[in-house]
C-alpha cells in the first residue's frame, strides 16, 4: 500500500483571488493592465496630449456617475440623467445675456428640479425608481427640445467656453473640476452623516426608517444631488462644444454612469458606495474604446466588450453576495 506523506507543516497552496476580491481591486487591475498593453502595443498612446485628451472625454461621464453612485447606494437608479444635461443645456443660451453666473445658477437649478421631482415619486409616491426615473427620461428632453426650438444654439459667451477649453497649472478645467467632485463626494460618503445615512438606507430601507433616520428627506436628497451634477456635465459638455444641442446631448449617458458604477464595484442591490472605483470603472470604459479605435475596431467591437465587462462584474457581485 502506497502512503503519501504528510504537506510541510504551515505550507499551503497559493490561493487564487475570489469574487471579493475581483470587486474590490479587479476595476483597478484592468485599468493598469490595459494602460500596460498600450505601452507596449499602442503606438503613441501614452503621450501627454493623447492622455489628457481621454480624461477631458471621461470627466463629463464620471460626474454623472458620481450621482448615479449616490442613487445606487439607496439600492435606486436615475434613467434622466440624459435629460437632465439635455435642460441645462437648453437653458443656458436663454439665460446667458444676464450673465454668465446667473445662466449657471438656472442651468444648475433646472438639474435640481428634475432631481426633486424623481426624488419626490420615489420617497413620497413610493414609485420604484427606474418608472419614476423613466417619466423624465422620455420628458424632460422634450422639455428641453421645446425650450431650445428645436435647434442647435451656438455659444459665444467667452467665459463659459473658457470652462470648456481653459486650463488651470496645465490641467483642463474640466479633469480639475471632476476630480474635485470626485473628492467632495467621497468626504460626504465616508465622513458625513448624510453620507451614513445613505448607505444605512440602501443597505435595509425598513430598518432606517425603524431606526429614525428621515428616509424621505435622504432620498429626495441623493436625486437632487444627481440631478444637479448630471446639469453640471451638460454645462461642460456645452462649453466643449461650444453649442446647445438638446436632441443629442446626453443621449445615452445613464448607460455610461451606470456601466461605470457597477465595473467600479458599487452593488446594484445598495448598502455601499464605491466613489474611487466609480472613477476607475468609468476611466476603465474611456480607455477600452480608445483602445479598439487606435486598433482600427469598430465602436460596435467596443459596445460589445463594455457589455462583457458588465456581466463580468455584475456575476463577480452576485458570487460574492452568495457567500
Amino acid at each position: 500500500m502506497t502512503t503519501h506523506a504528510p504537506a510541510a507543516p504551515g505550507r499551503s497552496l497559493p490561493r487564487l483571488p475570489g469574487p471579493a476580491w475581483f470587486q474590490e481591486y479587479g476595476v483597478y487591475a484592468a485599468v493598469a493592465a490595459l494602460l500596460l498593453f498600450n505601452a507596449f502595443f499602442t503606438e503613441h498612446f501614452l503621450t501627454a496630449d493623447n492622455l489628457r485628451t481621454q480624461l477631458i472625454q471621461v470627466a463629463p461621464v464620471v460626474i454623472v456617475a458620481l450621482g448615479m453612485a449616490l442613487v445606487i447606494g439607496t439600492e435606486g437608479v436615475d434613467l434622466s440623467v440624459g435629460s437632465a444635461m439635455a435642460l441645462a443645456a437648453a437653458v443656458l443660451p436663454l439665460y446667458l445675456g444676464y450673465g454668465l453666473v446667473p445662466a449657471l445658477l438656472i442651468a444648475l437649478l433646472a438639474g435640481a428640479v428634475v432631481g426633486a421631482v424623481n426624488g419626490t415619486l420615489v420617497s413620497v409616491v413610493g414609485l420604484q425608481p427606474i418608472v419614476a426615473t423613466l417619466a423624465l427620461f422620455v420628458g424632460g428632453r422634450g422639455i428641453a427640445l421645446v425650450m431650445a426650438d428645436g435647434q442647435l444654439k451656438q455659444i459665444s459667451n467667452p467665459d463659459l467656453l473658457a470652462l470648456g477649453t481653459g486650463s488651470f497649472l496645465g490641467i483642463p478645467l474640466v479633469v480639475l473640476i471632476a476630480g474635485v467632485l470626485a473628492l467632495a463626494v467621497a468626504f460626504l460618503v465616508h465622513r458625513t452623516t448624510f453620507g451614513r445615512q445613505v448607505v444605512a438606507i440602501g443597505g435595509n430601507r425598513p430598518a432606517a426608517a425603524l431606526a429614525g433616520l428621515p428616509v424621505k428627506r435622504v432620498l429626495t436628497g441623493v436625486y437632487i444631488l444627481c440631478g444637479v451634477l448630471a446639469a453640471l456635465a451638460g454645462i461642460l459638455a456645452t462649453a466643449r462644444l461650444t453649442a446647445s444641442d438638446p436632441s443629442s446631448l446626453g443621449n445615452l449617458m445613464e448607460l455610461s454612469a451606470i456601466t461605470a458604477v457597477v465595473v467600479g464595484g458599487t452593488p446594484l442591490s445598495g448598502g455601499s458606495i464605491r466613489v474611487l472605483g466609480t472613477v476607475a470603472g468609468a476611466l476603465l470604459m474611456q480607455l477600452l474604446r480608445a483602445t479598439l479605435v487606435k486598433h482600427d475596431l469598430p465602436d460596435s467591437t467596443a459596445q460589445i466588450a463594455q457589455a462583457a465587462i458588465i456581466i463580468v462584474a455584475v456575476y463577480v457581485a452576485r458570487e460574492r453576495r452568495s457567500r
